[in-house]
């Protein structure tokens, strides 16, 4: 199974990376067609390009990389008291191994739908520059590892970690230096995507992971940047494995708590916590079987299955709402929503994912403290297996020496909104807050039920962001926000 698997991913990397450019040292942006698959009216609005780096700044030897950019355009460009506008946005996905630049057709067809929505965040006071971080999406290298399935809660299984360690092999037999995909040397491109775009200011709007790239450049790039909005952010200072169970396991009580103080939600749901717990108990002793409900099968379920769940659902609007609802099957041996889980975990660039980690990330961790955080607590168990396979993956991965300076807290006086959801299994407020202790005159909105990604799902939070970018000297509104202790609506 490796074998073929490594056969075929090689082919892959030939085609992916094709002759390295010739050297030249200087960045250069270079525009470029959209992908002919965007709608039509995207053309008067998006300028796409790329933008051609070294891999490896400061070797006379290195291949050039491109770099997946796209532009949209301000459809009414905002002005500030001084007269002049703003500069433009550059924004910052998620993962690391998300991207970018191929969704943008598909955001715009959005709002072109959708005109309501379209007011908050969507290029209207200032351009919005998109771009694939290095090493996934639409540029050139895009380390994808095909048939490795990898979550938030590491690789299901020691097969998935295998294929994981066999694709990274195989990008560097292809040339690819693993050691430069991470957040300091995407903190170069940045810079670098300022010059060759002619851009003497910027703002930068990340969510999730984006935010830790977003503190890269703060710490090694900061050079005209004005503001800074981060939406459910990752600290350079968080750990990604240990204290992640934990974080789970809270994200699991605060959701359960607001059930049980709701008198519906609790005669359906008596007593959940306690019982769920002793079902974790039974998933961490061996596999479950699915045995109930009308679409029972009789196959087995892995406690790795059941991470996958429980950090997918935390992380999700929807997911939380319907969360006693599926504890209650799960409980009863209807493992629907877990084989729901389980049917697409290959939505990360893995490669990428997988450089990031092992070089900013695992190194200031261990496998020991992650067990010991998690002990005693049947819920936060869950979650140990699978994500210490990453440190199982990263043993056998050359990225060079970690600096210490990548897991230490930012420290500026650039302004800063910090916006995260009180309901967060990966980027918690504790991690928000903390942070923003080292953001000198930062600004802080935690957004009450609100989950992952809280600009998308909160209006209040969109216009904040956008009225911060407008002027980040002034206290946004938060009024709007949902007050502390509103009821949370269940679904079942």
């Amino acid at each position: 199974m490796i074998r073929l698997f490594v056969a075929l991913a090689a082919a892959a990397f030939g085609l992916a990376l094709g002759a390295p450019a010739a050297h030249a040292g200087a960045p250069v942006y270079t525009v470029k067609a959209c992908p002919a698959n965007w709608p039509a009216q995207t053309a008067r609005v998006v300028e796409c390009g790329t933008l051609t780096v070294d891999e490896t700044r400061g070797d006379p030897n290195t291949r050039r990389i491109d770099i997946a950019v796209a532009t949209v355009k301000s459809s009414d460009p905002w002005h500030d008291a001084s007269g002049r506008t703003l500069p433009p946005v550059v924004v910052f996905h998620g993962g690391p191994g998300g991207a970018l630049v191929q969704g943008v057709g598909r955001r715009l067809a959005f709002y072109a739908a959708n005109p309501d929505r379209a007011g908050s965040l969507a290029a209207v006071d200032q351009d919005w520059i998109y771009f694939d971080q290095r090493g996934g999406g639409l540029d050139n290298p895009s380390m994808d590892c095909p048939g490795a399935q990898l979550t938030d809660a590491g690789p299901p299984s020691k097969e998935d970690a295998d294929k994981l360690i066999a694709c990274m092999k195989g990008w560097a037999d292809a040339g690819v230096n693993l050691s430069q995909y991470n957040a300091a040397v995407i903190a170069a491109d940045v810079a670098d995507l300022k010059t060759a775009m002619k851009l003497d200011r910027i703002d930068l709007f990340g969510g999730s992971y984006g935010p830790r790239i977003e503190a890269a450049v703060i710490t090694h790039a900061p050079q005209g940047v004005r503001a800074v909005v981060m939406d459910s952010p990752w600290p350079p200072e968080g750990n990604w494995a240990v204290h992640t169970p934990e974080q789970v396991s809270t994200a699991v009580k605060i959701i359960l708590a607001k059930c049980a103080a709701q008198t519906d939600c609790n005669a359906r749901h008596p007593d959940l916590q306690t019982r769920f717990e002793a079902n974790a108990r039974l998933w961490l002793a061996g596999p479950q079987t699915w045995t109930n409900g009308p679409g029972k099968d009789g196959k087995s379920y892995t406690v790795e299955d059941l991470a996958s769940f429980l950090m997918d659902t935390t992380y999700s609007g929807s997911g939380v709402r319907s969360l006693p609802s599926d504890l209650e099957k799960i409980i009863a041996g209807d493992l629907s929503p877990v084989a729901g889980a389980a049917e697409s975990r290959t939505y990360y660039t893995e490669g990428q994912h997988m450089a990031h980690l092992c070089k900013e990330e695992l190194p200031f961790e261990s496998k020991e403290r992650l067990a010991a955080g998690a002990a005693g607590d049947p819920v936060a168990e869950v979650s140990v297996p699978s994500l210490s396979r990453l440190f199982d993956v990263c043993a056998t991965v050359d990225v060079g020496p970690a600096d210490p300076v990548e897991n230490a807290p930012v420290h500026t006086t650039i302004p800063t909104l910090f916006i995260a959801a009180e309901i967060d299994p990966g980027c918690p407020p504790p991690l928000t807050r903390k942070a923003a202790e080292g953001y000198k005159g930062s600004q802080v909105m935690i957004v009450t039920n609100a989950t992952h990604g809280v600009t998308g799902g909160s209006p209040c939070a969109a216009r904040a962001a956008r009225d911060f970018l407008r002027d980040p000297t002034r206290p946004v509104d938060q009024s709007c926000l949902p007050a502390a202790g509103t009821p949370l609506v269940f679904t079942e």
